[in-house]
């Protein structure tokens, strides 16, 4: 989330341009994406602990190698450096909580866990920029650089190891993934919407923010306070809701359509830009990044133990792709436009944010679709009772429309 406070200052000290800094941005969700389903299996085999503790080791040289840059592509190798070293660090956290928590309370769980990561994106606004003023934005990546490092330290020596860890995992395939209907269902709306709110917020937030509602740098960085915070809210609230409907035997997709199609809608508002504050799209918007607890929990319904970690990744493969090209694409369009008075104008973030709109609803449709069919098929089955004529009770099984038929793979234990 740094990038969104420090690419003013990036921008009038290296002479970075709106692609450049989209780029420098995007690189960390490109890298994430290419290194999900490789960490997936380092954390199924070696655990969390090991894993994270020595990844958290090459964030903490990025970080610092960052603050020691004096050009656009030393910046770039940083901040990729940096993304690899946090490539496992929310899948790390999932697996724990895998591993250590009864299998019914993990969305809730994941929600908490999320809640305190998602603490990162509020110490990337006020707080960072009163370091900013302080000591600079290479001084702030200087002491990103001794947290990590402390972090990492931390992880490897005060974790315990959990008895599962030692064991070796079966032998699974990521193919059981690839191969679920149900993961090409969820996976659409899933990574669109959620790495829309990623790299919506991660960036082109404030950038928005200052070109088109005209906020001085002190509201900006209020508004993106109040984003933050809301995420961070926002995962706990989701979890509680998840995990509620779990206990009751509803389903947890329905809350996760809900949530894309209000994450649409406030799209809306911000391309339409109404004469009212945009500050509660904005609030939506970040709300969305934290529906990944929604994602998860579903996911853990539909695949085992031993894979969750390898399906998180595939998922998150999507998530942060997702990301890296909404946040590049972002700002290639805006550059189609001049610049006047050092701000884009409307019509630049109106079309980049339309394109994005598109899709989304695009895979809301296919998202919802089997429960039309499901509704049409129970319509029929009801016309045709009732042209019959017959007045007795009939209990008709309507199979899921999650529900698949898997092969069996004796190369996969459940």
């Amino acid at each position: 989330m740094i990038n969104t406070l420090i690419c003013d200052r990036l921008a009038s000290e290296l002479g970075l341009g709106t692609a450049d800094l989209g780029l420098l941005g995007s690189i960390y969700f490109l890298i994430l994406t290419g290194s999900q389903i490789p960490m997936g299996m380092l954390l199924d085999r070696f655990g969390p602990r090991r894993v994270q503790g020595a990844l958290l080791l090459l964030a903490a040289a990025g970080a610092a190698l960052f603050g020691l840059s004096n050009g656009f592509l030393s910046l770039l190798i940083a901040r990729a450096v940096i993304a690899f070293g946090t490539a496992a660090s929310l899948m790390s956290g999932l697996k724990t909580v895998v591993l250590w928590f009864p299998r019914e309370r993990v969305a809730l769980i994941n929600g908490c866990m999320i809640m305190l990561g998602a603490l990162g994106a509020v110490t990337a606004t006020a707080p960072a920029e009163a370091l900013l003023n302080w000591i600079g934005w290479r001084g702030l990546f200087e002491v990103l650089a001794a947290s990590s490092a402390s972090a990492a330290a931390s992880i490897y020596f005060l974790v315990p190891e959990h008895e599962a860890t030692a064991k070796r995992p079966g032998t699974v395939s990521l193919k059981t993934v690839y191969t679920d209907g149900r993961f090409w269902r969820i996976a659409p709306i899933s990574s669109t919407c959620i790495g829309s709110a990623w790299a919506l917020q991660s960036l082109w937030a404030a950038s928005w923010l200052s070109d088109v509602e005209g906020l001085d740098r002190t509201s900006l960085v209020t508004q993106l306070l109040a984003m933050a915070i809301a995420l961070s809210i926002g995962a706990l609230l989701l979890s509680v809701v998840a995990d509620s409907l779990r206990r009751h035997g509803k389903n947890i997709e329905t809350l996760l359509s809900i949530v894309a199609a209000v994450f649409i809608a406030a799209e809306l508002a911000l391309i339409l830009h109404p004469p009212f504050p945009s500050l509660p799209s904005w609030i939506v918007v970040a709300v969305v990044g934290s529906a990944i607890v929604l994602s998860y929990a579903i996911i853990g319904d539909y695949f085992p133990a031993q894979l969750i970690a390898r399906a998180n990744g595939v998922l998150n493969v999507l998530h942060f792709g997702w990301a890296f090209l909404v946040q590049y694409g972002t700002g290639l369009i805006l550059e189609q436009w001049p610049v006047k008075d050092g701000h884009y104008p409307s019509i630049a973030y109106q079309t980049a944010f339309s394109m994005n709109v598109v899709l989304q609803l695009v895979a809301l449709v296919w998202f919802i679709a089997p429960w039309f069919k499901e509704l049409n098929w129970k319509s029929e089955i009801a016309v045709k009772r009732k042209s019959t004529g017959q007045s007795r009770s009939v209990h008709v099984m309507i199979p899921s429309a999650e529900m698949v038929i898997l092969e069996t793979d004796h190369d996969v234990e459940w």
